[in-house]
Order: structure tokens, then sequence, then C-alpha cells
């Protein structure tokens, strides 16, 4: 990935920039390249970037289209397994099971950063595009969002931590299977919207003949805000679990992020729009902004973690307590 470089830097960012005598490219803390700059989509949010955007690449890190689920690999037949088993054994009840036992954040105390390098034993099996450890991602992520909003630190952050729930894989954290964990997220307690991938699998999901659940509504009410909504078990949920109970002063806007990055039928598609608020309104064009770097950061290009970690402890501190409970 590169990035062109059409007008002069801030001189707070030259310092830690370097170019490539080659290409005059410029190269990220770490060696991350990003690419050419693209005019933005006219989100206020987006009005805070950089003058050298990240523009999204075309092909992931195994040469083909991001989130192709069609594609013929054994990859993607792993994937689409993947969601079978996930749309069959998601249900209301079992969320709601899942949120009691977790919400106790009683398996351990440990540091953002502790965490963050527990996921070197983590892949994510629903993932088309990346087989890389998560941690390398966490990192490709949070630094071109860096260069891009220099100034909005949480941002960083948030793109850093928000993937750890999925340390719900690990032993110590009850080893959890990866339909449990990981994958696109939805709502229960109503009708699956036909805007999930591998939709069809939902038919063998006991809440779907349920008739308290499966009308477009069901058990809520238009404009009930998706706080008010149980959303499909995973470590989206789950960060944003350990996050608001650790009392981060991280925005509300963060929070967002970290709880729906996975809620592509909604963020992506705009299925189930008719369920949120006009705060949920608010923190959907961030949760946009960030998706494209969650999303489209994923390469072979490797982060120099010890490089960039000092910046990244010094914004834990910020925000977060020195240990937590998860």
């Amino acid at each position: 990935m590169t990035i062109l470089i059409e007008q002069p830097q801030l001189e707070s960012q030259a310092e830690d920039q370097k170019f490539s005598s080659e290409t005059n490219e410029l190269v990220l803390d770490g060696g991350f390249v990003k690419p050419k700059t693209v005019s933005n989509n006219g989100l206020v949010a987006e009005e805070l970037v950089s003058s050298n955007e990240f523009m999204a690449p075309e092909i992931n890190s195994f040469g083909r289209s991001f989130r192709d689920y069609d594609a013929e690999s054994e990859r993607q037949k792993s994937v689409e397994e993947f969601y079978r088993l996930q749309h069959i054994n998601q249900t209301y009840d079992f969320v709601k099971r899942m949120r009691e036992e977790y919400g106790k954040l009683n398996r351990v105390e440990m540091s953002i950063w502790e965490c963050c390098e527990l996921l070197n034993e983590v892949v994510d099996e629903s993932d088309p595009d990346l087989d890389e450890p998560q941690i390398m991602h966490l990192l490709q992520s949070a630094e071109a969002i860096r260069k891009d909003y220099p100034d909005e630190d949480w941002l960083h952050l948030t793109a850093l931590i928000h993937d750890l729930g999925k340390v719900l894989l690990l032993p110590s954290f009850g080893g959890l299977p990866q339909w449990a964990v990981v994958g696109d997220t939805f709502p229960l307690g109503c009708a699956f919207d036909e805007g999930n991938v591998h939709h069809k699998y939902f038919k063998e999901n006991p809440d779907y003949n349920n008739p308290a659940y499966n009308t477009k509504y069901g058990i809520y009410s238009e404009g009930c805000g998706l706080d008010n909504v149980m959303i499909s078990w995973g470590h989206d949920d789950y960060m944003y679990l350990v996050a608001k109970e650790n009392r981060t002063t991280l925005p509300p806007a963060a929070l967002f992020i970290i709880r729906y990055h996975s809620f592509y039928p909604f963020h992506t598609v705009g299925a189930y729009k008719h369920l949120m608020n006009e705060e949920d309104a608010k923190n959907l064009k961030w949760l946009k902004i960030f998706n494209k770097y969650d999303l489209y950061s994923k390469s072979k290009e490797m982060i120099d973690v010890e490089k960039v970690k000092p910046y990244y402890l010094s914004l834990i501190d910020k925000y977060f307590p020195a240990k937590l409970r998860w």
C-alpha cells in the first residue's frame, strides 16, 4: 500500500515520517506504507482527516476481493461452514446466557497491552481476508488511522483494542467455539434480515420460527436504539462490556465502534436501521470511517511492534486503568 505526498506535512508529523528514495512514498512507523490520497465522502467527522487519506486497496492478503464469500477456495469453504454453525447456534437465549456469564468479568486481571500480546495465538476463521495473528491487524488499522486522523488519539486506541475480545477463543477465557466469538453480528429477537451473509442457514436456527422473534420488529419498536437490542454474542460485545465496566474514559463513539464494528448488515448493507435512534445515527458516522481501516488495512505489510509500542502504551494509560477485570 502506498501514499503519494500532495501537500507539505505538518511540522509535528514530519519528525517521525520517512520516505522511500525510489518511489517518494511515505513510510509510516514500523514500515507500514500507505496509498495515495482520495477525496472523502462528505461526513462531518471526515473533515478532520489529514491531507494524505488512506485509500482502500482492491484485493486482500490472499489476492482476492475483500469480503467475497462466494469465491471458490478452501478458505471460503471453511468460512461458509463457520457461518452455518454461527447462524444455527446464536439464539436469543444463548446470547442472554453469555452476557450474564461474561458480564461478571471474573476471569483474570490484566492490562490492555497484556491482552494485545495474548492475541498472537488467535486466527479468525470467519475472516476471508486475513490469516495473520490478530495483533498485526490491530496495529495495521491503528497506524493507518493515526496518519489520517492525527489529532483523534481516542480513535487510534479504539483501532488497537477493537478486537481484543477475541481472547474468548483461548482456554483461559473459556475456549469458546469460533462461531461464538467472531464473524458478522446481527440482532436476535427479530427477523433475520437477508442482508446477513449466508442467510439461508438461519432457517435452522430455533428462533427462526418463533412468532415472537420472526417479524421485522420482533420484541423491539421503531427507533428503540441499538443499546436496547440483543446482538449476537462475540468479541465485540465482550470488549464493550470490559471497557464500559472498567470505566474507560473513551468517548461514546469509541464504545459504539467497539460494540458494532462486526455488525456489517447494519453499517454496510443498511439493514436494521429502523431500530436505531438519533445517538446511533451520530455514532454511525464514525463507525463507517473506522470500518474502512478495519477492513482494508489487512495486508502482508508487517508493523514493527516495539517501535510503535510506546505511543500506544501512552494512550492506554490515558484512557484505561493499569489493570482491568476481564
